[in-house]
Formats: C-alpha cells, sequence, structure tokens
C-alpha cells in the first residue's frame, strides 16, 4: 500500500533511513535537505517506510503543484531493493489528484516509460582507483592543464561559507537566478556541515574560485563551482576538481558532476573521464 502523508506527519526518522539506506540513495532526498531548499514538501511512502518518493511542493494563488527545487537535481523513489518500472507507475498514480501540474526529476535509477518523460544528461566519475590511473581517463587537454604549476593558490577546505557566498553574488550571471534560489542556497550553506562542505581558493588572501560540494554515503557531489574571470584563466576549475579527485581518489565514491545539458560544460567534464548518466524529466499536467 502507498499512502500520501504529509510534512508534519511523517516519521523522519524511519523516512532519513529509507533515503540513506535505498541503493539508489540521492542527498537531495534527505529531510534536512528538502527542508533547507524547498518551500514545502510532503512524501508518498510504500508500506512501513520501505519505499519513500518525497513530493516538493507549491501553492500560487489556489493552485497546487509539484515543482522543481533549486538546487535539486534528482529526486524519485528511494528503495533498499531495485525499483521496478511498476512499482514507479504505482507511485505515480498516487499523487494526489488536487495537483495541477508535476514537475519532476526522478534519478537515474528510476527507469520507466511515459510519454510525459525526458531524458536529461548528467556526467559521473568513479573515484575506486588511484589518482594517476584514474589521470589516465583524462583528455590531453586536461593533463596538460594540471601539468602547470598551481603553487601559487590555496585551498581552504574548510572554507568561510560567507565569503563563498558573498564570490558568487559578484559574479553578474547569477542575479538572474529565479526566485529565492540565492536564499534557499544560504540555507543550504547553514545547514549540515558533515554533508556539505565548502572549499576557497586563494591567491595571497584574495578569494577567486570555490566550490560547495555534498558528500554523502555513496557519492561527492559537484553541486555549485563559483570563479572569477581570473580564476578562469589560471584554469582554477581544473586545479579544483583535481584537488577533489586525489582526495576522494581510491574511496569508491562516485563524483557526481550534475549536468550538463550544456555543450560547453558537458565538455569540461567528460574531459575528466566521466560518463554519461541519464535520468529523467517527469511533466505532467492535471486534465479536468
Amino acid at each position: 500500500m502507498i499512502k500520501y502523508i504529509f510534512n508534519r506527519e511523517i516519521d523522519r526518522k524511519k523516512y532519513d533511513a529509507a533515503v540513506e539506506n535505498a541503493l539508489n540513495t540521492r542527498v537531495y532526498a534527505c529531510s534536512w535537505y528538502l527542508d533547507a531548499v524547498a518551500d514545502d514538501w510532503d512524501v508518498l511512502v510504500q508500506e512501513d517506510y520501505k519505499a519513500v518518493m518525497p513530493l516538493p511542493k507549491r501553492k500560487k494563488y489556489t493552485l497546487n503543484y509539484i515543482y522543481l527545487v533549486p538546487w535539486v537535481q534528482q529526486l524519485g523513489i528511494f528503495s533498499g531493493e531495485k525499483v521496478s518500472e511498476d512499482l514507479i507507475h504505482s507511485f505515480i498514480v498516487k499523487i494526489p489528484g488536487k495537483y495541477v501540474l508535476t514537475d519532476y526529476y526522478f534519478n537515474s535509477e528510476n527507469q520507466f516509460k511515459s510519454k510525459y518523460l525526458t531524458e536529461r544528461i548528467n556526467y559521473i566519475l568513479a573515484l575506486n582507483s588511484g589518482f594517476e590511473q584514474i589521470k589516465e581517463r583524462f583528455n590531453s587537454n586536461r593533463k596538460r592543464i594540471l601539468r602547470k604549476d598551481f603553487n601559487d593558490f590555496i585551498i581552504d577546505k574548510q572554507g568561510n561559507r560567507d565569503e563563498f557566498l558573498a564570490l558568487y553574488g559578484q559574479i553578474e550571471k547569477n542575479f538572474a537566478l529565479p526566485g529565492d534560489a540565492l536564499k534557499k542556497l544560504r540555507n543550504l550553506l547553514n545547514s549540515r556541515q558533515d554533508f556539505v562542505h565548502v572549499w576557497n581558493v586563494y591567491q595571497e588572501n584574495e578569494l577567486l574560485a570555490g566550490l560547495l560540494f555534498l558528500k554523502d554515503q555513496k557519492r561527492i557531489t559537484y553541486l555549485l563551482p563559483v570563479a572569477s574571470e581570473e580564476a578562469k584563466k589560471r584554469n582554477l576549475p581544473s586545479f579544483i576538481v583535481g584537488k577533489l579527485i586525489k582526495t576522494y581518489q581510491n574511496t569508491g565514491y562516485i563524483l557526481d558532476f550534475e549536468g550538463s545539458m550544456a555543450e560547453g560544460v558537458a565538455g569540461f567534464y567528460k574531459s575528466f573521464g566521466a560518463e554519461k548518466e541519464l535520468y529523467f524529466h517527469y511533466k505532467k499536467k492535471a486534465l479536468f
């Protein structure tokens, strides 16, 4: 049996255990993460939290809808067992009819067919071997860049979050963020420091670049890189990714680059030997 449970009624201990112990766990689905970045959310639950599907929700005027949350790439159904296509459809039909729109990202392990589904591209890199072995998969340009001398730069691996946010705000393109995404980002930076990590890169006390990444039981998620124009000229994004790989080499983690559908960004990720992973955008309007 699958039940719809309102946020205030969720057994958070059982819910988080279901997400964290899932074969396809994603940090985005943890209760603390959704509390930080979503306006509100409820959940569909199979039996006694055997499988769960979080549903971020909003209301505009009198219309309720399920929406794509900033800073969340993959949600969907999470279970300690392989999620079948039949189970996915069983969950979908339990989404209440009050929602005039379901706009939602399913994770890469939620494989199913639907006319409302569009494939999205992610890139991932396995960190189950040493750096030198991983580096063999880098393209020639990335290898050349990482042979450069970066000794003038210092990475603070306990990066100041206010400084990181200030640098992010200084970059002109980021002022086009939708709605209150910057506020949600601040919420996230102020949340679980055992999951949410900031690296800041300095040259002579000047902050030039940074990275906000997430670390759960299985994945290092490359959530938000920030770099000034000078940092890009000095190849600091490559420097940071190289250091990230070195730090977590031989751990069995997956480095999740979070995309991208943009050719240039995807090319950067692929240059580290990252492999394509598909996840799924489900968008359906209610019929009245």
